[in-house]
């Protein structure tokens, strides 16, 4: 397993954004029903993603992007579903946490489906506390938004790339 950064644009990043979609229409009862979800999914502004590969192939993703100053919102974080089970989403989470914390973001926000109950599992598993419906998701009854508070290194550089 390797761990690269990258950003929006690089090609296996967008590759598993599109299995990502694929899988949600497939959970949550195909594309009409995600339609008003996918003008804040658009990959071009996320700045930051973390992609684990096996064997030089992308098996897992997930991303940020500026939310507010001191906070990055959390996207499209997904794992193949034949890689699943096996840590990668915790794996990415933890390496996106890391990568927000040096270049200076104080806490994480995210959204979630109501019935995606493993991704919702890791959230929590990981700290993150579910709060009221924030910005876009206000009106989204199938939406779910979690908060992490994040602890600033000591003493620590603040990554800038």
């Amino acid at each position: 397993m390797e761990l690269v950064f990258t950003d929006g644009r690089d090609a296996r990043f967008q590759m598993l954004c599109q299995a990502l979609d694929d899988y949600l229409d497939g959970v949550l009862g195909g594309e009409k029903q995600r339609s008003q979800y996918r003008q804040y999914n658009t990959l071009d502004r996320i700045h930051d993603v973390a992609l684990i590969l096996e064997n030089g192939e992308a098996i897992a993703c997930g991303g940020y992007k500026a939310f507010e100053p001191g906070v990055a919102e959390i996207k499209r974080v997904f794992a193949l579903p034949e890689h699943r089970g096996l840590g990668y989403g915790k794996a990415i989470m933890v390496a996106l946490e890391g990568r927000a914390v040096r270049q200076g973001y104080h806490a994480l926000v995210l959204e979630t489906g109501r019935l995606l109950r493993s991704a919702r599992a890791l959230y929590q598993a990981l700290g993150y506390r579910e709060i009221a419906n924030y910005g876009q998701y206000a009106e989204m009854k199938d939406s779910v938004c979690y908060q992490k508070d994040l602890c600033p290194p000591s003493g620590g550089a603040i990554e800038t790339a």
